[in-house]
Parts: C-alpha cells; structure tokens; sequence
C-alpha cells in the first residue's frame, strides 16, 4: 500500500467540509426559493414581496460564494421578479 501524501489528506479533509457546507447553503437556498413560490401561488403578494427581497438576498449571496453560478442566481432573479410583476398586454 502506498504512502499517502500529508498535503493531499488535508485536501481530502477540506473537500469534505466545503461539500457538507456547501450542501447546507443549496438546502437553504431551495427552502426560500420554495418559500417564495409557495406564496406567490397562494396568491399572497405582499407576503411573497417580502419572501422576494429574501430570496434575492439569498440568490446573490449563493453566487458570490460560488453555491450557485452567477448566471443561475440572474435567472432565478429574473423568473421570481417576472411572477410578481403584471405584465401589461397589447
């Protein structure tokens, strides 16, 4: 059996611990963005405002620390905010 590499066993540790926190953070962000729909299809608008702004927070959040690309987080963004705006019709 070979010799296992000091700095190699400490990546495995770190990957171990970015992957549970990483987890975590997807967790979270899956439980607002279901939060938010859940509100906008009961029809509760100033509810889901609210859960938006959260939601938002939460999306970008995910971006900047990698959770999510930052072209996800525009689109969540984009279709949440596209739900709750009236669009006017011709």
């Amino acid at each position: 059996m070979a010799k296992r590499n000091p700095s190699a066993l400490k990546a495995h540790r770190q990957n171990i611990k970015h992957r549970e926190n990483n987890r975590q953070y997807r967790s979270q962000l899956r439980t607002g963005l279901k939060a938010i729909r859940a509100a906008i299809d009961g029809g509760d608008l100033d509810a889901a405002r609210a859960a938006l702004k959260t939601a938002q927070s939460l999306v970008d959040r995910m971006a900047a620390k990698g959770i999510i690309h930052k072209n996800t987080a525009g689109r969540y963004k984009s279709r949440l905010g596209a739900k709750l705006t009236p669009q006017a019709t011709a």
